[in-house]
């Protein structure tokens, strides 16, 4: 699988989202690498898991500032954070009962939904943020 670029096509134009967007893609794109390359399991395990603790702290970044500035699309948007922690914790569990290719198998539709989510979601939310910050 090719990595995740960065490029001005991801960025929702308010910094410190698309700050922590970059860093998100770039610990998919270790992980992908990791699990390509055969590293060893424990490595995989912690890249999965600095991965899944990274995308915490963003969705409640993201969601601090929807509070703060009275974003009317909080509820749905926090919902779409919640299902992704739920497959991501899905994943972990699958690889530690499975292996690696349990996880291999789900690194594509974390890419689609990753940059989906992005490219919609988080558009709209940086569209408002860029008008109220």
């Amino acid at each position: 699988m090719k990595d995740l670029i960065w490029d001005n096509a991801l960025s929702v134009d308010v910094d410190e989202i698309d700050d922590d967007h970059r860093k998100l893609v770039e610990l998919f794109n270790r992980l992908n690498h990791a699990l390509e390359n055969g590293d060893a399991t424990n490595y995989v395990e912690a890249v999965l898991e600095e991965l899944i603790s990274c995308t915490i702290w963003h969705f409640r970044h993201e969601e601090r500032l929807m509070l703060n500035y009275g974003y009317d699309g909080f509820e749905e948007h926090k919902a779409e954070h919640q299902s992704l922690i739920e497959t991501a914790n899905k994943m972990r569990n699958m690889f530690l009962q499975q292996g690696r290719q349990a996880l291999s198998d789900e690194i594509e539709p974390l890419e689609h939904w990753l940059t989906g989510h992005i490219l919609s979601t988080d558009m709209e939310l940086g569209s408002f943020l860029g008008k109220v910050m």
